[in-house]
């Protein structure tokens, strides 16, 4: 049985269009923002996932420039953590967390055989394991910049009683990893209960079992977690030693 849900036609543009104008109306009612915000996000994202959908269509079909979509994707969510952290040059650094991060989880799942080395399974798997990890990366950066900043004067104290300066930084910085960490932890706790991710919605909308579903989130769901920790414990340590620094 085949999934006829979302198709592309008059009326998804219809239904899109509608909300998308609901949208701007509540925003020029309650003025919580320009009228404009919604609709030019939406005609925004139109265009990416246009643009975007064309050449996965192309791109899926070979395995060598799946591996590059997953690339590109990859200086992308590299440029957004370098950004999001404010960190200026230094953050440069923030490469490596997700290079770590990714690097472990998508060669594991190929090597194991449970994501066939197929285009159609690395590029969604690759990208949701990347995603989580790009957003852990940089909350973990921000964090923990925020910490050393606010807190500069117990940095200062703990090397006045002779820790060294990474030691002196990582009391102040380690305890911001827990926030990072917490959305992906959350995730997993209430899946299923609050919440369905894509990955198991997906499986469902394509016709796929809901055992499969789960199957395949768990895997999603274990793979963040492991990407997410990876990339934050490294992120963490690199601020420490200063590597990573607010300019």
């Amino acid at each position: 049985m085949s999934s006829s849900l979302a198709e592309p036609g008059v009326p998804l543009a219809v239904l899109c269009v509608v909300m998308v104008l609901l949208a701007a109306v509540v925003y020029r009612i309650s003025s919580v923002g320009k009228v404009w915000t919604v609709p030019s996000a939406a005609l925004r994202g139109f265009v990416q996932l246009s643009v975007v959908s064309l050449i996965l269509a192309a791109a899926l079909a070979h395995l060598w420039s799946s591996l590059l979509v997953l690339l590109v994707m990859f200086g992308a969510a590299a440029f957004t953590s370098i950004r999001r952290s404010e960190a200026g040059r230094s953050g440069l650094w923030l490469i490596a967390p997700l290079g770590v991060g990714t690097g472990v989880v998508v060669p594991l799942c190929l090597i194991t055989g449970v994501v066939p080395a197929q285009g159609i399974a690395i590029v969604p798997v690759g990208g949701i394991i990347l995603g989580g990890t790009m957003t852990a990366t940089s909350l973990s950066a921000r964090r923990a910049l925020d910490a050393l900043t606010s807190r500069h004067g117990e940095v200062e104290a703990a090397l006045s009683l002779g820790l060294t300066e990474r030691d002196s930084r990582l009391e102040v910085v380690r305890p911001t990893a827990g926030d990072a960490l917490l959305p992906g932890l959350d995730q997993t706790r209430t899946v299923g209960l609050v919440t369905l991710p894509g990955a198991f919605v997906g499986v469902l909308l394509a016709s796929g079992s809901a055992v499969q579903a789960g199957a395949v989130q768990i895997l999603v769901l274990a793979g963040l977690l492991l990407a997410q920790t990876l990339a934050v414990a490294l992120t963490v340590e690199l601020v420490s030693r200063g590597r990573v620094r607010r300019t």
